[in-house]
């Protein structure tokens, strides 16, 4: 085992409710697939990936540097470990935001070995400097550092180690061009099929010992938002509600039962996605809302809303972006018995 991988870690991304706790970390830690073959759903990035780290043994090269966009908990920490484990390479974990000078970006990329893999999660978070500093480190594995100031500065050129950067995001719109054109490898990865999910979560049971019937493992898939990382942890919450209960599996009607008491409806909305959508229906009738009055309204942070609520909402039909702001969807409508109205009328997009 090389140094690098006695020294990886993990920087958790976030979940709904904020940040995890450790026990929580522990918990994802060790369901997390260590190959592309445990690794579930995802299947054409998969194949695509199994043709280019075999292209790249087969040249006896690095793999090429590899971004992966999409919102949080669809697997891209894993992904990015599964890589290390499929290129036999060690692997350092840290996120855009600890990384705060070039000094600290050099300590980082000196201390890779041929071959190894840098994986910055939350990459659009990185600032300017620093960004603009791996740009010689991704495409001639070079390091360029200022030595002294004034008239006596100096560039000194610092070799590297040929590596892969894996850089993942949910906000791929905020990586600049430079930057995104620096990766070999771009993939967006999509929600998971509730069929994906259940293989999941039954794969999850059995690693905690906790024996799950398939009804009661697609209850759950199917509330999980298309997410693995809320299909894991609900599957925890349940196994305390059957642990309290006295029941020996999770069935689907224990698995009912305990999502309904924590607020989780048969479509995956919680309490937040809820008033997100009584916000655009029932308080604006479907006109246009800015994301700082919808996350006022709400109380969450506007970036919490872009990056965990909306995709889901998006993807489901209960809302939609507009120049003007977000307005209510025909399913958002649907979800209180009410007809479209305001935006969507306006333009003609629906006949009521």
């Amino acid at each position: 085992m090389s140094s690098s991988q006695k020294d990886s870690s993990l920087l958790p991304p976030r979940i709904l409710n904020g940040s995890k706790k450790e026990e929580e970390i522990n918990y994802d830690n060790s369901l997390r697939p260590r190959s592309l073959d445990e690794y579930i759903g995802q299947e054409s990035i998969r194949e695509n990936l199994r043709v280019f780290i075999k292209a790249a043994k087969i040249r006896g090269e690095a793999l090429d540097h590899v971004l992966l966009n999409g919102p949080p908990g669809l697997g891209k920490t894993t992904l990015a470990f599964c890589l290390a484990t499929e290129m036999g390479s060690g692997i350092k974990a840290t996120s855009g935001p600890a990384i705060e000078r070039q000094i600290d970006l050099l300590v980082l990329l000196k201390n890779l070995q041929q071959g190894d893999i840098l994986f910055i999660d939350e990459i659009h978070r990185l600032s300017r400097v620093v960004e603009e500093i791996l740009y010689p480190a991704m495409e001639d594995f070079v390091f360029d550092r200022v030595v002294g100031k004034g008239t006596r500065a100096k560039s000194r050129r610092i070799p590297l180690p040929r590596f892969t950067l894996i850089g993942a995001t949910t906000r791929g719109g905020m990586i600049s061009s430079p930057m995104r054109d620096r990766f070999g490898i771009n993939f967006n990865l999509s929600f998971y099929t509730n069929e994906d999910l259940k293989k999941i979560v039954t794969r999850s049971a059995g690693i905690v010992n906790t024996k799950i019937s398939e009804e009661g493992a697609f209850e759950i898939a199917s509330r999980s938002r298309g997410t693995p990382r809320i299909a894991n942890r609900l599957l925890r919450r349940v196994r305390d509600y059957a642990m309290v209960e006295g029941l020996d599996i999770i069935d689907r009607e224990i698995s009912d039962r305990a999502l309904e008491r924590m607020g989780i409806d048969v479509n995956g909305l919680d309490e937040i996605d809820r008033r997100i959508l009584e916000c655009l229906v029932i308080r604006f009738n479907g006109k246009p809302v800015g994301i700082d009055t919808l996350a006022a309204y709400v109380q969450e942070e506007p970036s919490n809303l872009e990056e965990i609520y909306e995709p889901f909402l998006l993807k489901m039909g209960y809302m939609a972006k507009t120049p003007r702001g977000r307005i209510a969807a025909p399913e958002a409508f649907k979800f209180f018995g009410k007809k479209p109205a305001g935006e969507y009328c306006e333009q003609g997009l629906l006949e009521i």
